[in-house]
């Protein structure tokens, strides 16, 4: 199982000091805990996209291959890329190449998001969220997939004779996550592809999660990728943990009192009664959080929330100290003894490259020469017609509906 955190990039003043961090002072300080996170045993990183202050990740890929450039095992990935509003050429290329910056350590996550505005500053209607997710993810998981696409949808201009570089390390696309907080549209969207589905799981009370996540098991297996345990689950979290339950209380309670997303409504204690929020010393981050499993069941990646509200830099590293001294080692050693012998484990390039090729050696697409006006013709790679003819009987390409 694999445990990290995720970050969605908030720049928000400290309610104790009163400060408020600059975006060069943010950034900084994430990469930081990115890097502490590699340092105490986590195994991922994820990071939002947000074009609009309070927040600073506008781009997400710059920001994860430097990371990755700065770590040895670490994954990094998305903890949402907004699919609706991004074109999804510039999504296949720009994750490919980190892909390949990162040797394999990375995987994205695709999500709708919830900044309204955004819609219209990238020309798209936000009353289109849903066709654009799924149509431009249609898009992206052939371009991914095929060297050469023709295409034609609602919400860009066509494609004939494309070619996206560039193509995907050891021509294995990134392994997908779809995030959600509500949405059951995307999760049938992740079990008709067979990709891992991920539960927003930090606002909603645990039933609601029950439901998302047992409906996409039960897609997964209707489509034909496995059994209801088979399918990938990832889920998130808000924690703050210090050595004792009062102190992580008190430390924790003036952000959450002011945090924009939750504070000013119920309190500190009801809304950790109600939700997936656990503030606390380490046994109890680790009582909660086993909890999870009794009603999504074996899953395969944890992420938690741990810098948000202003919290300082100091606090986050210190987290992060605990996470992975007391917490994460106690969380591998229950999970992996509690474990079904048939749920696998979370995809990584490594794996999704011995399921493709077994023994064999990967291929490595080699370009064809330029013909004298800086394109290649109809066939890209030297291999592209062999591959062609080879997947001649592949995969569909339908389209998911909504």
């Amino acid at each position: 199982m694999q445990f990290g955190i995720f970050s969605v990039s908030d720049i928000t003043r400290d309610p104790v000091s009163g400060a408020t961090p600059s975006e060069a002072e943010r950034i900084d300080a994430t990469v930081k805990a990115a890097v502490k996170a590699e340092e105490v045993g986590l195994d991922v990183f994820a990071i939002g996209e947000h074009h609009n202050p309070p927040f600073f990740s506008s781009s997400p890929t710059t920001l994860l291959a430097h990371i990755a450039a700065l770590t040895k095992r670490l994954v990094v990935t998305t903890s949402t890329t907004l699919i609706t509003t991004n074109d999804p050429v510039r999504i296949a290329e720009e994750y490919a190449m980190l892909q390949h910056l990162s040797k394999g350590r990375m995987d994205v996550m695709l999500g709708r998001g919830n900044t309204a505005p955004v819609y219209p500053w990238f020309g798209q209607d936000i009353r289109q969220g849903l066709p654009l997710a799924l149509e431009h993810y249609n898009l992206l998981h052939r371009l991914w997939r095929e060297d050469v696409v023709d295409w034609e949808g609602r919400f860009r201009t066509p494609l004939q004779g494309f070619t996206s570089t560039p193509r995907p390390l050891d021509d294995v696309p990134p392994f997908v996550w779809h995030g959600s907080i509500r949405t059951p549209e995307i999760a049938e969207q992740a079990a008709f592809y067979g990709d891992g589905f991920f539960a927003n799981h930090i606002f909603w009370p645990k039933e609601h999660t029950q439901r998302m996540v047992e409906f996409y098991r039960q897609r997964f297996e209707h489509y034909g990728h496995g059994t209801a345990k088979q399918a990938i689950v990832g889920l998130g979290g808000q924690t703050y943990v210090a050595k004792n339950s009062q102190d992580a209380k008190n430390e924790f309670r003036p952000y959450f009192d002011e945090a924009p997303v939750y504070g000013h409504g119920p309190t500190l204690e009801e809304f950790t009664e109600m939700t997936p929020l656990a503030v606390g010393s380490p046994q109890e981050i680790i009582d909660k959080t086993l909890s999870f499993r009794e009603y999504v069941g074996d899953y395969q990646r944890q992420l938690f929330l741990i810098d948000h509200a202003g919290l300082p830099a100091g606090a986050v590293q210190d987290q992060l100290e605990l996470l992975g001294s007391e917490v994460i080692p106690v969380l591998r050693r229950e999970m992996d003894a509690r474990r079904d012998p048939e749920v696998p484990d979370a995809p990584t390039h490594q794996s999704l490259v011995t399921a493709k090729y077994g023994d064999a050696e990967s291929r490595q697409p080699r370009p064809n020469a330029n013909r004298g006006d800086n394109v290649t013709g109809g066939s890209p790679y030297q291999d592209t017609d062999e591959i062609a003819r080879d997947e001649s009987t592949g995969e569909s390409t339908e389209e998911v509906s909504a």
